[in-house]
């Protein structure tokens, strides 16, 4: 593990979202190759990778609050999620008992496509302890989106609100998938610094 990667998992252990982000694009291949094994077959053909690491990160911030890691590691945490999210989908598409193939509903929902960028990221970027009310961390995101570059501010959009791949945001912005990833993931570490600026004293 990187120096890099420590300090990440270690400001995980003390509950940092923005931590968990970057952590998760850090280790998007690992995770995204034991979504793929658990899958199968059967299911991929109705349900994408990506929609299941989707899923990871909302209910991985959702619950980093509460969660207890102490010596473990978020890499078997976050992959314990995505096997939750799994079985979760292929009840909801093979439980032939409870309804007809011709009744399937897709992954559902609590998905980043029902939740807008400024939400998702005041979720994900800011903790309980900081003294602002959702109303002030909201507008003062909004004035940190607007300082990154238009094609940041646009791949945020389609990764979080729009809820793409990044595979697709990389067609859409004529760049490769690994360019893309990384736009991501230093937009959001320009954000949490301009955050950080804004609240220092």
């Amino acid at each position: 593990m990187s120096d890099t990667e420590q300090v990440l998992v270690e400001r995980i252990r003390r509950r940092d979202p923005v931590a968990l982000g970057l952590y998760m694009e850090a280790r998007r291949d690992a995770l995204m190759a034991y979504v793929e094994r658990q899958l199968g077959a059967a299911l991929r053909r109705k349900v994408e990778p990506e929609d299941i690491l989707q899923e990871v990160g909302v209910e991985a911030v959702r619950v980093l609050p509460t969660i207890e890691l102490d010596g473990r590691e978020p890499l078997a945490w976050l992959c314990q999620i995505a096997e939750r999210r799994i079985i979760d989908a292929h009840r909801r598409f093979f439980d032939a008992q409870k309804r007809s193939a011709g009744r399937e509903v897709p992954l559902d929902a609590g998905s980043t496509n029902q939740v807008g960028l400024v939400n998702l990221l005041v979720v994900t970027m800011t903790t309980p302890s900081q003294a602002f009310s959702r109303d002030q961390r909201e507008f003062r995101l909004h004035q940190a989106i607007e300082k990154l570059p238009s094609e940041c501010r646009d791949a945020l959009r389609m990764r979080y609100v729009e809820g793409l791949p990044s595979k697709e945001i990389a067609e859409r912005l004529g760049k490769s998938d690994g360019a893309v990833r990384v736009m991501l993931t230093r937009s959001l570490k320009r954000l949490e610094q301009l955050l950080a600026a804004d609240e220092a004293p």
